[in-house]
């Protein structure tokens, strides 16, 4: 079953276009060469986040042997696909990258909610669709689900997007707040 639903996520992946987004000819090649190569490491992305489908929720987890908790997730598919090393911690991912608004989401995103009843107490992975993948709670386990739920919904503090210049193995600068 695991497996299937890793196929199917998977598909749904790699159906959505790998492109940069359109932009003004007077955009210099390295500029478009940049937004290119980070809708690839997007797509790698999510597939390493998709892999982790079913991986058991653990506070302060770090790993698929011991399970992950919701920034210790991110943390580890981000440093496994695209070579960025990331703070633990959602308040902490929060201010990283740039601030994106809801209806300019791309996969890869990071989401982030108030569960704790605290601003970025939450964080997951845009997927396109109006879904996210993430680590939710003790009990549960990694897995994908709608931003439309009610609980979502009411809940959603803002998102971010780590696309950077940054060579690999670099931490994205953190964001001006």
């Amino acid at each position: 079953m695991r497996l299937q639903l890793i196929i199917a996520l998977s598909a749904l992946v790699l159906a959505l276009p790998v492109q940069a987004e359109d932009t003004a000819v007077e955009q210099s090649q390295p500029t478009a060469d940049l937004a290119a190569d980070w809708a690839s490491t997007a797509h790698e992305v999510l597939i390493s986040a998709l892999s982790l489908t079913g991986i058991k929720y653990k506070y302060g987890g770090s790993s698929p042997e011991t399970g992950f908790d919701c920034s210790g997730f991110v943390r580890y598919v981000f440093q496994q696909a695209a070579s960025l090393t990331l703070p633990h911690g959602a308040r902490a991912l929060s201010r990283l990258g740039q601030a994106v608004p809801m209806d300019q989401l791309k996969p890869g995103d990071l989401v982030f909610f108030n569960t704790l009843k605290s601003a970025f107490s939450h964080v997951g992975i845009y997927v396109g669709d109006n879904r996210f993948i993430h680590a939710p709670s003790s009990g549960g386990t990694i897995h994908v689900v709608n931003m439309d739920d009610a609980y979502w919904a009411k809940r959603f503090n803002g998102a971010r997007r780590l696309e950077s210049d940054d060579k690999p193995g670099n931490s994205p600068e953190p964001a001006d707040k």
